[in-house]
């Protein structure tokens, strides 16, 4: 899989396409944005438009909303158990990270008010062995329209911007859509042991 360009993704004051899924999935617009948002704008193939951006400490609430907002069906996926909400103390903790060990990138929708938050992908570093786990969330009516693929690519470059060897991940078998993004992605995938419903992913950086 070639190797995407290593930027900063904090402050993009332009457009991204999310073109058909590919392998040359993401092109930047050619009009810029007005003003300087706090991310970089995302505008999906049906016109509807995203910010991405760095998690921050004031997303706690619209996580939650978010969290409430997904079938128990995908919150399992996510969290191989079911939660009926996400408690404060541990949404405080995902808003709330560590740069050295980790990173998280969310999808603000800011066309309702409040602003809502779609997506989430983020890593956390294992120092030691030298590779990051990852995690990807989206929102159910906001899937299979490039997102997902969009917020793993921007957790492999991360990955590759700080030297790690290896990203990888725990999928549930079930989770069709998200094993095909990985493999094309370049992910192999091998059965936890004693777990025959979850597959463990990975990808050599």
């Amino acid at each position: 899989m070639p190797t995407s360009p290593v930027r900063n993704f904090d402050a993009y004051p332009h457009h991204t396409e999310l073109p058909p899924r590919s392998r040359e999935r993401f092109t930047p617009a050619p009009s810029p944005l007005s003003g300087k948002p706090r991310g970089e704008a995302v505008r999906t193939a049906d016109g509807r438009e995203l910010i991405l951006r760095s998690v921050e400490p004031g997303d706690v609430t619209a996580i939650q909303r978010c969290f409430k907002r997904l079938p128990q069906e995908d919150v399992r996926r996510r969290f191989m158990h079911a939660m009926s909400e996400l408690p404060a103390p541990m949404a405080q903790r995902l808003c709330r990270i560590d740069p050295e060990l980790e990173a998280a990138y969310v999808l603000i929708d800011e066309a309702v008010k409040p602003a809502e938050l779609r997506g989430v992908g983020r890593i956390f570093v294992d120092v030691a062995a030298n590779t990051a786990e990852f995690s990807v969330l989206v929102e159910r009516e906001w899937t299979r329209i490039g997102l997902g693929a969009l917020l793993m690519q921007r957790l492999v470059d991360e990955c590759r911007r700080r030297g790690l060897d290896e990203i990888w991940g725990y999928v549930l078998m079930e989770n069709r859509p998200m094993l095909q993004l990985c493999k094309e992605m370049g992910f192999v995938a091998t059965m936890v042991p004693g777990e025959g419903s979850t597959a463990q992913i990975r990808l050599k950086l």
